[in-house]
């Protein structure tokens, strides 16, 4: 048995996993969604397994506090991040203002094969936001507030950024550089049930000049096409901030050979019924993140951190500092002999004062 995990632990094995571990991260990169998390889990299990055989066999890391707690954190490391590409689920999100959370929003879902979170008692209603722009259309700090249930009944709101994430359940939401607006109209047909929803415009400022889209009514046969003229008070040259709430904007509609510019709470009778622009709404884009993992890889790589720092404390404090005379001249203790240089020297000097007398 003992041979067999000696065998277990050797380098070149260490080196190889590695190396496995490397092609795996190369073909994982930017998270794609038809690369399987177990080319990543399997490199990680067989490293853990070498740390595991090495910590058993090697005298110098069990035999050593420090070193063993460094060894064991280290192991709990690799064993952490593989159960975590297992449970984890990464997805992008786009929710207009005034809307609660679904999870038929989620697009580029991505999850591991283990992952059972509860998503689906994730709630909160998006509100306004706003986004700081530098000089040079620099993107700065972005203010997305919603709204969430406070356990009372009622609702409480945040403030979600770039680097403040809403945490629901596990699951983590960051604001992207991925939002815009949202006309809201209602489609009144000529036969059948009068419908309100929203049209989503392409990314703004990103997309300033292509405010476009498409739409083709319920039961009807003509396509409309929509481009949205904004009034945002942007600036490239300086520093200015884009407010969702204070934007305005006429959107026009073309179907077939007619065109028509709409400002909101206007209407226009198209072929197959009414169309009216109620308000100008926009929406905000997300990346959503689960990692059941995250807190407990902290707390590990703390205790490693702690297992390395008694190791090297232990080393260094078994050698004494060197000491410094009353005058210039340093004395310097050999370890494991407190006067062992002095002795010496004091032993070759009384030999030569006898070989002198003689």
């Amino acid at each position: 048995m003992i041979s067999l995990l000696k065998r277990l632990s050797s380098i070149r094995l260490t080196l190889l996993w590695m190396a496995l571990l490397g092609v795996g991260a190369a073909l994982s990169y930017d998270n794609p969604v038809d690369t399987p998390a177990w080319v990543l889990v399997v490199p990680l299990v067989l490293l853990a397994i070498n740390l595991l055989a090495a910590i058993i066999t090697n005298p110098s890391i069990n035999r050593r506090g420090g070193l063993l707690i460094f060894h064991v954190a280290l192991l709990g490391i690799v064993v952490l991040v593989a159960f975590g590409r297992l449970t984890h689920m990464e997805a992008h999100l786009e929710i207009v203002e005034g809307t609660g959370f679904d999870t038929d929003q989620l697009i580029d879902i991505r999850r591991g094969p283990l992952h059972s979170g509860k998503l689906d008692q994730v709630q909160f209603i998006q509100g306004p936001y706003t986004v700081n722009y530098r000089p040079g259309m620099v993107r700065g700090l972005t203010h997305s507030h919603v709204q969430v249930p406070d356990g009372s009944g009622g609702w409480e709101r945040k403030v979600v950024g770039d680097d403040r994430p809403l945490v629901l359940e596990g699951y983590r939401f960051y604001t992207t550089f991925n939002k815009g607006f949202a006309p809201v109209l209602t489609w009144m047909p000529n036969r059948g049930r009068v419908e309100t929803g929203t049209i989503h415009m392409p990314p703004y400022p990103l997309f300033e000049f292509r405010q476009a889209n498409r739409w083709t009514p319920p039961t009807a046969t003509e396509e409309i096409k929509f481009w949205l003229q904004l009034e945002t008070g942007m600036d490239p040259e300086s520093a200015w901030v884009l407010d969702a709430a204070q934007s305005r904007g006429t959107l026009v509609v073309r179907a077939g050979e007619r065109r028509v510019e709409l400002q909101v709470g206007e209407t226009v009778r198209l072929q197959n019924g009414v169309l009216k622009y109620e308000r100008l709404s926009s929406w905000m884009g997300y990346k959503l993140y689960y990692d059941p993992t995250l807190q407990w890889l902290f707390l590990t790589a703390m205790i490693g951190v702690l297992g390395l720092a008694i190791h090297f404390w232990r080393k260094f404090a078994a050698y004494p500092w060197p000491q410094q005379t009353s005058g210039d001249e340093k004395k310097t203790q050999m370890p494991g002999h407190p006067r062992g240089l002095n002795v010496a020297l004091s032993g070759l000097a009384m030999k030569a004062g006898r070989s002198e007398r003689e």
